[in-house]
């Protein structure tokens, strides 16, 4: 049976329709649902906290609607912003894992939004709404994007997270996880352990547990489209020296990258037991590796680990 999701929840609306964003404080995965749908809920429906923050901004030209988000299945592609904003948070709220549900064009569903400390905004015509918001104090643009961070909506229980902009909605962040200042973890992503962060973490990568990303480091998943990625994973126990990136390229446990190598399909790669060069695809997943420079070979060299 397919398992979708339920949640009630607030919604910021541009006055054009737009849908700026949703915030669903619990979720619940669920699996009789029949029709995946959004509607607007009843006062009646509404705790006296949530029902306190139903209302017309006018000053952003935006309406806070509740709303009840019900997704059939998780299998299946997103059908609309609520539905990609549920997702998200069953994501940051470990619901879900990573690369479990079908978050394909996701993005392709939401828009770019001015995210400011009084709220979503809509980015045309901005300092209009400027004007509006400065009787409120000060106001504070913190980018303008798809995806908001994700401790707006969601804090995840046992971890650190020293720069909030550096984590998206929709980043998976096992218990014992930190993420450092420079670190940063895209949506449907993360860590599925305790895990250091100093490096970045593209959408669509999942690391294993007690793995280390030192700073300037990456794990790229190869895009497919202009917002889409096709799935990539590391293993437990996994460590990438300072500037080290694997590129579209999945890795098995203990493995090892060393520092400044840069790991693509086609990157060729020594192995000197065999005297033989190779393309790193050709190690895709494989457990027990140490790649690193080494004086003699002017490509990276492959060490088996025992």
């Amino acid at each position: 049976m397919p398992v979708g999701a339920r949640a009630l929840g607030i919604a910021h609306i541009a006055a054009d329709g737009t849908v700026l964003d949703a915030w669903f404080p619990t979720v619940s995965l669920i699996d009789d649902i029949a029709t995946p749908s959004t509607r607007r809920v009843s006062a009646n429906e509404l705790s006296p906290r949530l029902l306190n923050l139903v209302g017309m901004d006018r000053d952003r030209h935006v309406e806070v609607v509740p709303i009840l988000t019900e997704i059939a299945d998780l299998d299946a592609p997103a059908i609309d912003a609520f539905d990609v904003y549920l997702r998200l948070h069953l994501l940051s709220h470990r619901k879900v894992r990573p690369l479990e549900i079908n978050m394909t064009d996701a993005l392709d569903l939401l828009v770019p939004v001015a995210w400011t400390n009084k709220g979503p905004c809509l980015p045309d015509d901005f300092e209009y709404v400027r004007t509006n918001l400065r009787a409120r104090g000060t106001i504070h643009v913190y980018s303008i994007e798809r995806l908001p961070r994700m401790v707006d909506y969601v804090v995840p229980t046992g971890v650190t997270i020293a720069e909030a902009e550096r984590v998206r909605l929709g980043a998976y962040l096992a218990e014992g996880t930190t993420v450092v200042r420079e670190g940063y973890v895209s949506y449907n992503a993360g860590t599925l352990g305790p895990v250091r962060v100093e490096g970045t973490i593209s959408s669509f990568v999942v690391v294993g547990a007690h793995s280390t990303l030192e700073r300037g480091s990456a794990l790229m998943a190869t895009r497919t489209t202009d917002l889409g990625r096709a799935p990539m994973r590391i293993g437990d126990n996994c460590y990438f020296h300072p500037t080290a990136s694997v590129n579209g390229i999945s890795l098995g446990n203990n493995c090892n990258v060393g520092a400044g190598i840069i790991l693509e399909p086609q990157t060729p790669i020594f192995d000197p037991t065999t005297g033989n060069d190779f393309p790193a695809t050709n190690i895709a997943g494989s457990n027990n590796m140490s790649i690193q420079n080494e004086p003699y070979s002017t490509i990276p060299v492959l060490r088996w680990r025992t």
